[in-house]
Formats: C-alpha cells, sequence, structure tokens
C-alpha cells in the first residue's frame, strides 16, 4: 500500500496537468452545444467543474485489476486443483517520479495546508451566511411590492420562499435549501419600479426553481482539492457565467427579452456601481461580473436548432468527455520516495523501488505456470526473486533469493518475460532494483 504522502502528491501532479486539459476539452464542448442554449452549455461547465475535481482521483484508482490477465491456455481442471499469484498486478501510466522522502513530505504538507485553509475558508463563509441569515429581517407587508413575489412563484412552479430584507447586503441574495429564501438589501423593494422589482424576484426565483445554492454548496466542497488551480478558476467563472444565464433566459420567458434586458441594466447601474459581490456561497441576479454577455444573450434572435443538430452536439460531446476521461484515468503519472543502495542516487546504483511502490507499474505480465512434476509432488510455497529493471522497462537482470527449487524456473521464466513502465528520478528514467513474488498453492 502506498504511503499517504505518495497518493497526496500523486493526486497533486496528475491534477497539475488534467485540470487544464479537462478545460481545454470543456471549451470546445461548450462552442459545440451554445447553439441549443444556455442550458446545454452550463451543463458542460458544470461536468468539467466536477472531471476536474474527480478524474485526478480516479487516475489513482487500481482499474487494470478489474481485468486481471487470466491463463487461458490452462485447463479449467488444473485451474480448481492449483494456482498461482504473482504480487505486481498489471498497470497503466506514463511513469513514476521517484523524490526524496524528505522532499515528498514538504510538498504534501504544503498542498495539505492549502487545502486545510480552503476548508476552513468555505466553513467561515458558510458561517458568515448563517450570521447573515439571523440578522434578517421579514420583510414590511407594507411595501406593496412585497406582494409580487408570491405571484412570481406560482408562475414559475415553486412552493412558498421566505422575503428578508437586510441592512449587511446590497443587491439580492437567494439562501437556503430546504428553507429557501431570498435577501434584498433593506428599502430596495420599496425604491423600485414594478418592472424593475419583478426583474430582480423573477432573477432570485429561478434560482430557487433550480436549487442552485444548494448546487453551489456541494461544488465548493468537491474541488476543495483543486481550488488552487487556475484553469479550475476560469471553469468555474464560465459556470457560474452560464447559470446565470440560465436563470435570466427562465425569468425573461415570463416578462419578455427585451423588457428584461433593460431592467437588468437599471438594476445594474443603481446596485453595482464600483462594487463587488462579497457574500460568497450566496446565489443573486448579480452573482457573476458578465452583464455584458448576459444582455447580449437576452438580445439575440433566437434560431431555431434543428433535432439533428442538437444530437449531433450532444453526441460529439459524450465522444470528446469519454474520450478525454478515459484518456487521463490510463495516462496517469505516480509520485513514490527514492532509495538508492548507497543512499546518494550516485555512481550509477540502481534505484531500490519496494515491491508496493511497484505493483502498478507492469504494462505487461506473463503468469507463471505451475510445474506440473512439482504439482504431482505437491509442492507449493513462495519463489522471491530480486528484479533489475532497466531504464526502458525491460527485466534486464532476475535471480532467486528464496523458494522452492522446483518452482524457482517457473517463476524465473515468466518474470523475465515482464516488462514496466518508466521510473523517473530527476526527470531521468532510472534503473530500478525490486523484488517480485510468487506463490504457488494447491487446493486441498
Amino acid at each position: 500500500m502506498r504511503s499517504f504522502e505518495a497518493i497526496l502528491l500523486s493526486y497533486l501532479l496528475n491534477s497539475l496537468w488534467q485540470v487544464p486539459l479537462l478545460l481545454a476539452a470543456a471549451l470546445v464542448a461548450a462552442r459545440l452545444v451554445r447553439p441549443v442554449g444556455p442550458l446545454a452549455e452550463h451543463r458542460v461547465w458544470v461536468g468539467a467543474l466536477l472531471c476536474q475535481a474527480a478524474l485526478p482521483a480516479a487516475s489513482l484508482m487500481p482499474w487494470e485489476r478489474l481485468h486481471m490477465v487470466w491463463p487461458w491456455h490452462v485447463d479449467p481442471a488444473v485451474v480448481r486443483q492449483a494456482g498461482v499469484s504473482a504480487q505486481m498486478g498489471a498497470g497503466t501510466g506514463m511513469g513514476t517520479l521517484l523524490l526524496p522522502s524528505a522532499l515528498m513530505t514538504s510538498i504534501a504538507v504544503t498542498y495539505a495546508v492549502i487545502v486545510v485553509y480552503g476548508s476552513a475558508r468555505f466553513a467561515w463563509r458558510c458561517a458568515r451566511l448563517a450570521r447573515l441569515t439571523r440578522s434578517a429581517e421579514p420583510l414590511e407587508s407594507t411595501q406593496p411590492v412585497a406582494l409580487f413575489p408570491g405571484q412570481w412563484s406560482r408562475r414559475l412552479g415553486i412552493g412558498p420562499v421566505d422575503i428578508l430584507s437586510s441592512a449587511h447586503i446590497f443587491a439580492p441574495l437567494t439562501m437556503g435549501f430546504i428553507r429557501k429564501r431570498m435577501l434584498f438589501p433593506a428599502g430596495m423593494l420599496a425604491a423600485l419600479s414594478q418592472t424593475d422589482a419583478d426583474t430582480a424576484i423573477a432573477h432570485e426565483l429561478a434560482h430557487v426553481r433550480r436549487n442552485d445554492f444548494l448546487k453551489n454548496l456541494l461544488y465548493e466542497l468537491l474541488s476543495l482539492p483543486v481550488g488552487y488551480h487556475p484553469a479550475f478558476w476560469l471553469a468555474r467563472q464560465r459556470m457560474r457565467e452560464t447559470r446565470e444565464m440560465v436563470c435570466d433566459q427562465m425569468a425573461a420567458e415570463l416578462s419578455g427579452n427585451h423588457q428584461y434586458a433593460q431592467s437588468l441594466l437599471r438594476l445594474a447601474s443603481m446596485l453595482l456601481k464600483g462594487k463587488s459581490l462579497g457574500i460568497p456561497h450566496a446565489i443573486g441576479v448579480f452573482d457573476n461580473n458578465t452583464l455584458e454577455r448576459r444582455v447580449m444573450k437576452l438580445a439575440e434572435t433566437k434560431k431555431v436548432v434543428g433535432r439533428v443538430r442538437r444530437w449531433a452536439a450532444l453526441v460529439a460531446c459524450i465522444v470528446l468527455g469519454l474520450a478525454a476521461a478515459l484518456t487521463m484515468v490510463m495516462v496517469r503519472f505516480d509520485v513514490a520516495a527514492a532509495t538508492t543502495d548507497n543512499g546518494t542516487g550516485q555512481n550509477g546504483a540502481p534505484v531500490t523501488v519496494s515491491a508496493k511502490d511497484m505493483q502498478d507499474h507492469l504494462l505487461t505480465k506473463v503468469p507463471p505456470k505451475y510445474p506440473p512434476d512439482a504439482k504431482k509432488a505437491r509442492i507449493q510455497g513462495k519463489v522471491v526473486l530480486e528484479a533489475i529493471v532497466g531504464k526502458t522497462g525491460q527485466v534486464e537482470n532476475l535471480k532467486v533469493v528464496s523458494g522452492p527449487t522446483e518452482l524457482q524456473q517457473s517463476a524465473l521464466d515468466a518474470v523475465r518475460q515482464w516488462t514496466y513502465k518508466p521510473v523517473l528520478l530527476n526527470g531521468e528514467p532510472v534503473e530500478v532494483k525490486t523484488t517480485v513474488n510468487v506463490s504457488y498453492t494447491l487446493a486441498k
């Protein structure tokens, strides 16, 4: 079993290159589905965001063990009577990066501190939202516009939503996933015209209808391990932008695109001049600073996209996503601690890598055959081999450390044909010394 530092650094190393490649794939997919509408584009970016968090972890899983090479040429009756197993399973990947243990620990600690800081910041923001909710007050029923949220919620097909006001915000916000709430700045609705109030309310209720507050919390939690990456920031920004466009579309369908767009601009001019929304995790009509594209989208003449084009875009996105995901799961890098016979890695000494660390590094594996004479004599046991794996991944030297004499040649013949992916030290392939354990067992 690999050490915690090796697992953590393997995730970090894979995320460094997988996250930007997923961003590139998402950019292509989003461009393909853009004519279909904001909802399709938003789903692409949600998928990209989730994959950016999940695929670096998925690439660490031993998928190859689900399809271990099986000696089909062996007679089934023999299989029931005897078994041969080696400690190393088939593997995939581009190589192993060997690092000194001290360097591995320092990098792992630094990365862990970044993730813990992001987690603490997330918890602090959630606590801040809870305080904001407790300090909010019910909207005064004397305000005529206060009656409109009920009308909008019925038109959008959602249940009752609490309408609150707060002196600590300057723009409308949506919060809560069990008890839904809309927060408005104190006195804002009374100062707005009916049209502008309808725009703000309809947009917020569209977020409620989509459960965006809960989704946003889940996205933030899942993305903590890759929150350091600039490519992830861009994908998150695109996800938020398209989310706002989806809610704009939902609200504009009820009030009319042109009227809604004009009202949106008036609200932006009044509320956001020189300000930045500082209430994290809450969702609002101005949650993302992409107002120009949102208004342009509303002003576009709707084009009818045929069914064939819709399906073609969908299939292309699925194929692109699967290809990217499978490639990143199969093509991966591992990190392991480097040790050598002399402790320095100099003078051409092979790097010693434990059998556990080499476990997932095999590219091809020939299963050992149980010698018929040893099987008749009911000889069983474990053969331990010491192997020198060259820079190309070929087994260059192999010798027996221990094990029954009758079983040694079978183990040598099989392991000599194995090939490995290169092991890298300071970016260069190196010779590796490791051990292989081959076990021969007979049924009782």
